[in-house]
């Protein structure tokens, strides 16, 4: 016979301009006998009580006694669930604990996961947050890293020491191998190669991201590190800020928290940029800015056919003056089949998903752009694009790769003005 039961977990935030995390809610998930979660969240009142107490969601989760509800994301409000274990990290708590999905509760992930995980949240069992006993990686670690990460993909058991190193869940929603390494008074998440692997996936991202910086796109510092005849792509956290003291933490929030959608690709019907810069008007401390550089981002992605561009690879950030759109991230290009229509993963504009000149320009004003703004962004994006394979010289991609992944930028269904159903 099925039974209800209820787990709780302890969330605490380390406060913008502060270095010490504090208790700030408490998120209890009760299972019912049918398997859904119903999540409750209510921020504790000693937490209220500080006069710099700063909510985790302005909309879904304001600061006040109220308890929040939750059925998604089994359980969890969207802003927790956006400092959880990442894919890979989950994959590495499940190594650790040799179990599997099946065997473990979201809260069983929260609680393994790291203290230092994205974003300004940490959490636990209890209400006083245990101190990390461990420093950061250092690059010279990194051939063991990516060694002990070949093995959890290969099934092979890895030394406990490893796994620690390997800090599940410090990016958000990313599936690929990982670890953060602290280099030059910074923090860093170190990508690894995977042996599916068709091309070089290090040096691509590398110099997509140096293409995005071109043209006029906010993306963190990057760097390549050689490890053992491989590429580690070194990403600067942009989550974080370094002082004497300790690293300052800021808040991140997922763009799927911001839209209220569903992970699921085929529960999608939010999954929009036009609904993404509407709600930058009522999160962002510079909408202006952020919906005319999201729509930038969007442009870049219809480009260089980065049809990866869900809700989880686009993020606000929370500092002292407020939220506002982090860098980009998680860039990469899709060599595509399709020579007709090329579509993202979330919708442009009036015209769905499609990936054209005419789509994007369509719901412009969306983004405070006229047509004639909007077509002067997208010039300005195409002549630095068509300039990629310098810039993947540059960045030391093979001329097997580049001819790989050459379909994916500026095919010639990018530049149509009609609409495919309208032919």
């Amino acid at each position: 016979m099925n039974m209800t039961s209820e787990r709780e977990v302890y969330v605490h935030i380390q406060l913008p301009g502060s270095h010490e995390p504090v208790p700030a809610a408490l998120l209890k998930i009760e299972t019912l006998p049918s398997g859904t979660n119903i999540g409750r969240f209510r921020y504790g009142n000693r937490y209220l009580q500080r006069p710099n107490a700063i909510e985790l969601d302005p909309f879904v989760l304001p600061l006040g006694e109220e308890v929040h509800a939750f059925t998604t994301f089994n359980g969890l409000p969207g802003a927790v669930r956006d400092a959880a274990p990442d894919a890979w990290g989950r994959r590495v708590i499940e190594h650790r604990l040799e179990k599997t999905q099946a065997d473990l509760h979201e809260i069983d992930y929260l609680l393994n996961g790291p203290q230092d995980g994205a974003g300004y949240l940490s959490f636990s069992a209890t209400r006083e947050l245990k101190p990390s006993r461990r420093s950061f990686n250092r690059t010279h670690q990194l051939s063991d890293l990516v060694k002990a990460a070949e093995d959890i993909e290969e099934g092979k058991r890895v030394p406990e020491y490893l796994l620690d190193q390997l800090e599940p869940g410090t990016s958000m929603g990313g599936a690929r191998p990982k670890a953060t390494l602290e280099d030059d008074n910074r923090l860093w998440i170190g990508k690894f190669p995977e042996k599916k692997d068709s091309f070089n996936i290090q040096r691509v991202e590398f110099s997509t991201l140096e293409l995005a910086k071109r043209s006029g796109i906010a993306t963190p510092a990057t760097r390549l590190q050689a490890v053992g005849g491989q590429d580690v792509l070194m990403i600067a956290r942009f989550d974080r800020e370094y002082s004497p003291k300790g690293y300052f933490r800021f808040g991140l929030v997922s763009a799927l928290t911001l839209l209220r959608g569903d992970e699921d690709y085929l529960n999608r019907e939010r999954w929009s940029y036009p609904l993404l810069a509407d709600e930058l008007r009522r999160w962002s401390a510079q909408p202006t800015q952020d919906a005319k550089e999201l729509y930038r981002r969007m442009v870049f992605n219809a480009a260089i056919t980065n049809n990866d561009d869900h809700p989880r690879n686009h993020a606000l950030l929370r500092n002292e003056d407020g939220w506002c759109l982090a860098p980009a991230y998680d860039l990469i290009p899709s060599p595509a089949v399709s020579i007709e229509r090329r579509d993202l993963a979330m919708q442009i504009g009036r015209y769905g998903r499609t990936a054209s000149i005419y789509n994007l320009v369509s719901e412009a004003q969306r983004f405070g752009l006229s047509d004639a703004d909007a077509r002067q962004m997208i010039k300005e994006i195409v002549a630095v694009v068509e300039k990629w394979r310098d810039v993947f010289e540059e960045g030391g991609v093979s001329l097997d790769d580049i001819e790989k992944i050459a379909p994916a930028f500026l095919p010639q269904c990018f530049f149509s003005e009609q609409s495919v159903e309208a032919v």
